[in-house]
């Protein structure tokens, strides 16, 4: 089987919300010695992406993203050991780096599969959840000291947040003393600028590079 049709199983599996059929494209992706990167990103991602998409047309609902996340979920799972013998170890500590998805956005999974990438990475990471309130991002962003903070958005709607939790880590302080990324369908390079945010990142192996090139720079 080519590494094609692998891809395309993996993302037919999410819009069919088969977690199976997930877990099949994952472990012939492990067979075939396919790179889980490409799986994830070109096959899971673009499903979920594409499920999300349907999902803000109001062509599906919470239950079929639901639905969506769980097979995505059953494969992002079984390939996450062959995306941990890529990386490094989280131990070897390259910082810590909390990870959300912003208030009132209860889409997860694509900022669960940049945890995961940027603790192959060797980061630490804290991921608190999905529709996290603002004021709870800054909690935690005081409590665990990170070097970064990432919150994603797949609406309009809740990207406004973004803008929003920028100024809330200016009144508590803090603001100066970690980067903030910000990521997310409708999140674009000209939307970090306006609202000042360090970073903006595709998706995840977007996030791990420029992660990575960012402390390596301090």
């Amino acid at each position: 089987m080519s590494k094609e049709s692998v891809i395309e199983d993996a993302r037919k599996a999410v819009l069919t919300y088969n977690a199976k059929a997930a877990v099949a494209a994952s472990e012939k992706a492990i067979e075939e010695k396919l790179d889980p990167v490409e799986v994830i990103q070109y096959g899971f991602t673009a499903g979920i992406t594409e499920v999300g998409d349907l999902y803000e047309q109001k062509k599906l609902f919470l239950p079929h993203i639901m639905a969506a996340a769980a097979a995505m979920n059953a494969g992002v799972e079984k390939l996450t050991p062959e995306l941990e013998k890529l990386g490094k170890k989280a131990d070897e500590g390259l910082g810590g780096v909390v990870i959300c998805s912003i208030e009132g956005d209860i889409h997860s999974i694509g900022k669960d599969i940049v945890a995961i990438m940027l603790k192959v990475a060797g980061f630490n990471v804290e991921n608190i959840g999905r529709d996290v309130p603002l004021d709870e991002i800054v909690a935690a962003c005081i409590k665990y000291k990170p070097i970064a903070v990432g919150t994603s958005a797949l609406m309009t709607s809740t990207m406004v947040g973004q803008k929003t939790f920028e100024e809330k880590l200016k009144k508590a302080g803090i603001r100066d003393k970690l980067l903030t990324n910000v990521g997310g369908a409708p999140v674009t390079q000209q939307w970090a600028d306006e609202i000042g945010a360090d970073l903006y990142t595709e998706n995840a192996s977007d996030a791990t590079a420029k992660f990575t090139a960012a402390v390596e720079k301090k």
